[in-house]
């Protein structure tokens, strides 16, 4: 193989110099090299990942070199296990050098990097999604000006917030001259340190993110790696070097020298044994773990040197960064001083300018391991002397330093944890609480402390975490309320995943056993229970709760979750009673702006849409669910804007759900996302788009456990199918959210689809079944069918009766103006009216609801459906002209939004903040978007949208 300029240790892990060389990794830098030199190729990101020495940081120095030479703007930020307690530090790191970039930012993208960095007012939780567009729109601004390499090194330590951001950031950067390298140690998916079996930290940045994985170099590279050595070893020791560093080249240099050392010390104490060399002393080291022999290796290293070598070691390993104000105030020689030679002789550090950093992060593990607590506490403690103005490292500092309870400390840490939630930090703050709760001297303290951990765990996803935390909490207390609270924050997170007969059996056994004790607690645990009812669809579960529910002692504080509770488990059954409190609920939602999601999806659940949809607008608009998780029914959201015809809100819905999801690996959220976009880019007619959406649901769940998404991911399936006229094919997908005897898989997701497979069933030959289970369902239903519903049912039964038969049933499916809420599904029967109209021959009768049906559909982007309408329409007598809304049918459905907000003037940044793309896509959206409309200004856009229909005669 060819060797590059690099180390002979590169290899090895030590960083390159000039004219060094790096040793047999060809391929993998050459894969680098192609990914720098294009960086607007359709992978903006690579993880390189491998085990400790196998030289991650030397090839990502090289692409920073090879980046460099060719005019690329690099950022580079690398990991700490100490600093990863500390929100959005990596990303802080990252932009430190773009003060001037983030000043000329928008005033809200500006604002959210600046409270997420702890500069702003801190007076409420910054908009994580606002900041991972703030990311995208500087990254994107920075590829105006020319090529950029992002580079994490060591991002198994990077705290969860700014991976978080980043990997917001990434899923966006198609196409722009961005390109982000990421080093990671171990596999692709290391544990995250906030959890010790979280999902994979690296997952966030999407589930196909290419890994470039560093494997031990074979034997002949070996070989000649240890041929480059300074004194390369031979006989017994050579085999023994290679048998033991297995191909990982830093063992391969630093068994190396350890051997060396080790046949030196011989011979200065035995001299040289006749007939055979210092190098071929085997080295006295047993078979330990390869990081334990290393870590051993390293540390040997720091007995013989001058104390004030071991201090200045001591004193930079355990800082929280290198910054040369903080190392010069902490007492740490400047990098000119001769403390620093010994140690660089040793091959511990590497100077470079004022610049002192450890040749590798096993070097700073074994300086920092090896000292005694007493040193180690004397480190942290002068570090957190010169640290008054930055409390949350003076904090983790003192943190540090102590060996035992200390209430003091503890109270820094809460403090620090609370700035950490303010900033969206939500693993930092609950590490620095799990860490208050060890330091808290009394268990009382403890326990509270390890519950608001939870709390805040809650915000990462990582549930084993979140149960470590409450189990903690159970056994340092007995206080119930504690417990209860302990239990609640557990089962809030669960209900996001997809455990949902566990969890469920978890929540309400604990409601049972809180019931008489703590009834608002128990109530807490029966929303949970809810909810997981609602997603599995599972009618003994729905039995439970109301049991329990029974059981709870009436009281007028506890009136608003127990008709929570009841519209969640049973919306149609009580569909009266529930009603009748709705404007009770939304005077309670007035006074209390938090109750205002809860209100929408109660709402939503009882088909009353248009309340919903003003109630999630207002949510919006007050508190802008800036939650880091989704609510617990979080896709009512996106059903509800997609029901009342507001198909652009909705996708934005779900691609903020399905960032944060993705994020906290709660695939359960994502899923739900997924089924509500599939649903949408059929509409659109993108069914292709639609299928693979579907596809992505089906395969986050079970369908057994899951049974709502199911349902909505088969009618989105059956939705793309009719697209594609492919009737038979879609009356299969809507048959199967219905049993084999007519009963819904889904006690409420299954009704709305009976219209739709009704007409999927007259074109593909299965009238007769369909008919069956169409009346089934509507005596079910019976007198708590909503008028949704009853519409629904009408138009089903309009499209399966016998022709002479039909128009009473279209007509009362549109009987009542209210169904005007629901404009998609209006114009569905509109448009059946009026085929049905057309074939007995009342063309004149025909032509109004076809007038009115192209309308909504050119309006909502249904493209299946313009086409239907315009060939019904032309039939029908009417002078459809290509106007500009049918040029829209020929874009994509991200292009209609991109198109339908420029043309309200928006601009492509504002358009970029709400679709959470960066300016430069949405620019190249529009450009490519213009021919294809017929179109050369911007200006033209708004009349474009508007497009008239006239009658011939």
């Amino acid at each position: 193989m060819d060797e590059h300029a690099g180390d002979p240790g590169a290899g090895a892990g030590t960083e390159p110099g000039a004219g060094e060389l790096i040793v047999g990794r060809d391929a993998e830098l050459a894969r680098l090299f192609r990914t720098v030199d294009a960086p607007s190729a359709a992978e903006p990101v690579l993880v390189l990942a491998g085990e400790v020495g196998t030289g991650k940081s030397v090839l990502l120095d090289s692409a920073v070199l090879r980046a460099g030479a060719r005019g690329a703007r690099v950022l580079r930020a690398q990991g700490s296990e100490t600093e990863s307690s500390l929100a959005f530090s990596a990303l802080h790191q990252l932009l430190r050098p773009l003060r001037a970039e983030v000043d000329r930012l928008p005033e809200r993208q500006r604002a959210a990097l600046d409270d997420a960095f702890g500069a702003g007012p801190g007076t409420v939780a910054p908009d994580l999604m606002l900041i991972g567009v703030a990311v995208l729109s500087l990254l994107s601004a920075l590829g105006d000006q020319g090529p950029v390499l992002v580079v994490l090194d060591d991002a198994q330590w990077c705290d969860s917030a700014s991976l978080d951001a980043l990997s917001f950031a990434a899923r966006r950067l198609e196409g722009e001259p961005v390109t982000m390298l990421i080093g990671v140690r171990g596999g692709d998916h290391p544990p995250r340190p906030e959890g010790p079996d979280g999902p994979g930290r690296l997952s966030r940045f999407g589930r196909h993110v290419p890994t470039l994985t560093l494997g031990p170099l074979d034997h002949s590279v070996a070989n000649r790696l240890l041929d480059l050595q300074p004194k390369s070893p031979t006989g017994r020791t050579r085999t023994r070097i290679l048998d033991q560093a297995e191909g990982n080249p830093l063992a391969l240099a630093e068994l190396t020298r350890a051997a060396t050392e080790d046949a030196a010390g011989h011979e200065a104490v035995h001299g040289t044994v006749q007939g055979a060399t210092a190098h071929s002393t085997a080295p006295r080291v047993g078979p330990l773990p390869l990081t334990a022999h290393l870590e051993r290796l390293f540390a040997a290293r720091l007995h013989a040197l001058p104390a004030a070598t071991t201090r200045a070691l001591l004193l930079l390993a355990a800082m929280d960064s290198t910054d040369a104000a903080l190392a010069v105030a902490g007492g740490l020689p400047d990098a000119e001083d001769d403390a620093w030679l010994p140690a660089e002789q040793a091959g511990l550090v590497r100077r470079t300018g004022r610049d002192i950093r450890f040749r590798h992060p096993l070097v700073r593990s074994a300086v920092y391991h090896s000292a005694p607590f007493d040193a180690r506490r004397e480190a942290h403690l002068a570090l957190a002397a010169i640290l008054r103005d930055e409390p949350d490292r003076r904090a983790w500092h003192l943190a540090a330093a102590s060996s035992r309870p200390d209430a003091a400390v503890s109270a820094e840490l809460e403090q620090t944890a609370g700035r950490a939630r303010r900033r969206g930090g939500h693993a930092a703050a609950a590490k620095a609480l799990q860490r208050a709760a060890e330091l808290a001297p009394r268990r009382e303290d403890s326990a509270r402390l390890l519950v608001e951990a939870a709390g805040a765990a809650v915000f990462t996803g990582d549930i084993a975490w979140v149960e470590e935390l409450t189990a903690g909490a159970r056994a340092r207390t007995d206080d119930a309320s504690l417990l209860a609270s302990a239990a609640v924050q557990a089962g809030r997170l669960a209900t996001l995943t997809v455990r949902h007969t566990v969890v469920f059996s978890r929540l309400i056994d604990s409601a049972g056993r809180l019931a008489d004790a703590q009834p608002a607690a128990a109530l807490d645990l029966l929303a949970g229970a809810a909810v997981v009812r609602f997603y599995s669809g599972e009618d003994i579960q729905r039995r439970r709760i109301h049991e329990v529910l029974r059981s709870l002692p009436e009281h007028a504080s506890r009136a608003w979750p127990r008709t929570w509770v009841t519209a969640v488990t049973d919306p149609f059954g009580s569909r009266a009673e529930l009603l009748s409190r709705l404007p009770w609920l939304a005077a309670e939602a007035e006074r209390r702006p938090d109750r205002l999601t809860a209100l929408a999806i109660a709402a939503w659940l009882l088909d009353e849409t248009p309340l919903a949809v003003r109630a999630f607008d207002e949510a919006f608009d007050r508190w802008e669910l800036r939650g880091p998780l989704p609510e617990g029914l979080g896709g009512a959201a996106a059903w509800a804007y997609v029901e009342r015809g507001r198909w652009g809100q909705a996708r934005e819905v779900c691609a903020r759900t399905t960032a944060v999801g993705s994020t906290a690996g709660l695939g359960h959220a994502v899923a739900c996302a997924a089924a509500v976009d599939a649903t949408v880019l059929a509409f659109q007619g993108d069914a292709a788009a639609a299928r693979a959406r579907a596809e992505d649901a089906l395969a986050l769940i079970d369908p057994l456990e899951s049974r709502s998404v199911s349902v909505y991911a088969r009618r989105a399936l059956g939705a793309a199918a009719v697209a594609e006229g492919a009737y038979e094919t879609a009356y299969d997908q809507l048959r199967m959210i219905f049993t084999a005897d007519g009963a819904p898989v889904h006690y409420h997701a299954s009704y709305p689809a009976l219209a739709d497979l009704a007409a999927a069933a007259v074109r593909g030959g299965r009238r007769e079944e369909a008919a069956a289970l169409v009346e089934r369902s509507a005596r079910a239903l019976a007198g708590n069918a909503s008028p949704r519903l009853r519409a629904l049912l009408g138009r089903a039964r309009g499209l399966l009766a016998d022709p002479e038969d039909a128009e009473p049933h279209f007509r009362a499916a549109l009987a009542d103006p209210v169904l005007e809420h629901w404009p998609f599904e209006r114009a569905q029967t509109l448009l059946d009216l009026a085929e049905w109209l057309r074939r007995r021959r009342r063309i004149a009768e025909a032509r109004a609801p076809l007038a009115e049906a192209l309308e909504t559909f050119r309006r909502l982007g249904a493209r299946p459906w313009i086409e239907r309408a315009r060939a019904e329409s032309r039939a029908a007598g009417l002078d459809v002209t290509d106007a500009a809304p049918d040029a829209l049918a020929e874009l994509s459905p991200q292009q209609q939004q991109i198109v339908r907000l420029a043309a309200r003037g928006l601009t492509n940044r504002e358009i970029g903040e709400k679709l959470f793309l960066s300016p430069r896509t949405v620019g190249s959206h529009l450009y490519r978007s213009f021919p294809k409309l017929g179109i050369t200004a911007r200006s033209q856009l708004r009349d474009l949208v508007e497009g008239p229909l006239t009658t011939a005669g």
